[in-house]
């Protein structure tokens, strides 16, 4: 049995009620029987007992139900079909290709989707919380100030390479960044990654005003940035790629990749909330993959971009799990279900707040 917090309460479930909660993100609406044939051949259950777990998730407000008799379908109760609840657990004890009915493709029809998939009551917890960036730094004394931008600089920079695979501890980071010293057993490649990571932040935080509308050159710029001397073409890639965990395919080839783009870029800039704005773009540059490589550093850093430009404190992802972070993309991918990268990426935030840049 695992639990589910929502809502602030906690709710009991076991894993039989994850997976139909899971088939929910996945299709919108499902009669008892096709809920039935969809269950993976472990779950399979009397009609008494998935009814049982139906009225279960009903009660927990979970799930609705609608109609009746034969026409009576089942779907997750949520304000926003994107932000339905999955578990990952459950998700992945599938291996990519033994898991049926996800997305294969980019889908064009997740722009008319995106917006608010961050609630008005999260908003409002939010906006309590939130502190301004600008008058967090003003009113440090200088020297604590200096201190404390190294420390989240080498804490982004150490957090978002491990995420890619570096060794690099973040000790040995804060050596590297503080003293230019490298350390012995580790590539020169990892040493520039983190570098890179440093340098973009400067950037973003130098032009940061400049953010406030992003541009395809902002995005080309910011990635030659963070991957300069690491043998990582530059501009938009020109052939096919795969992603490891995964069948989804993003765009193939440039023409494709520019088209998205554009309307990845469209769609975003017209959104007017700080923190839904970069949240997306973290997913959705990662959700294209336009660059042979450096594609979630970039989206990182760029939602990091948009934060600063609206005066929010931008993300280090020093708390975040890597694996579970991968998980919550890849779902994404398969399903375009935003529950988990929206979770990650708020949560991290919370953490930012509570951890940098204290008076």
């Amino acid at each position: 049995m695992r639990r589910l917090d929502s809502m602030n309460e906690t709710i009991s479930l076991n894993y039989r009620q994850k997976s139909i909660l899971n088939l929910f993100a996945q299709q919108a609406e499902l009669s008892r029987e096709q809920i039935a044939a969809k269950l993976p051949s472990v779950f399979a259950v009397s009609k008494a007992t998935l009814a049982r777990d139906l009225k279960h998730l009903i009660k927990n407000r979970l799930a609705v139900a609608a109609g009746s008799g034969p026409s009576r379908v089942y779907r997750a109760k949520n304000v926003h079909p994107l932000i339905t609840y999955v578990d990952l657990e459950q998700y992945f004890t599938l291996n990519p290709d033994e898991r049926k009915s996800v997305l294969k493709s980019f889908t064009t029809d997740i722009f008319e989707r995106l917006p608010g998939i961050i609630t008005s009551q999260e908003r409002q917890e939010l906006t309590g919380i939130s502190r301004s960036f600008t008058a967090a730094t003003k009113t440090l004394e200088p020297a604590i100030l200096n201190r404390e931008l190294e420390r989240y600089v080498i804490e982004l920079s150490w957090k978002s390479s491990k995420i890619e695979g570096n060794t690099y501890t973040l000790l040995e980071t804060e050596t590297l960044i503080k003293q230019g010293q490298e350390a012995s057993g580790r590539t020169k490649e990892e040493a520039i990654m983190i570098l890179n990571h440093k340098d973009a932040f400067k950037t973003i935080v130098a032009h940061r005003r400049e953010f406030k509308k992003i541009t395809l050159t902002d995005l080309l710029e910011l990635h030659n940035t963070l991957t300069k001397n690491l043998n990582i073409g530059s501009g938009m890639r020109k052939q096919a790629v795969g992603i490891t965990g995964t069948t989804y395919q993003p765009p193939g080839n440039q023409w494709q990749i520019r088209q998205t783009l554009e309307q990845t870029l469209k769609t975003i800039n017209a959104i007017d909330y700080p923190l839904e704005k970069a949240s997306l773009t973290s997913t959705l540059i990662a959700y294209i993959q336009p660059f042979a490589d450096g594609n979630k550093r970039t989206a990182r850093m760029i939602a990091n971009a948009i934060l600063l430009a609206n005066d929010y404190f931008p993300l280090s992802y020093r708390s975040l799990d890597e694996n579970e972070y991968k998980q919550a993309l890849i779902l994404f991918y398969e399903t375009n279900n935003l529950y988990h990268v929206k979770r990650l990426f708020l949560e991290q935030y919370r953490f930012t707040l509570n951890t940098y840049f204290l008076a």
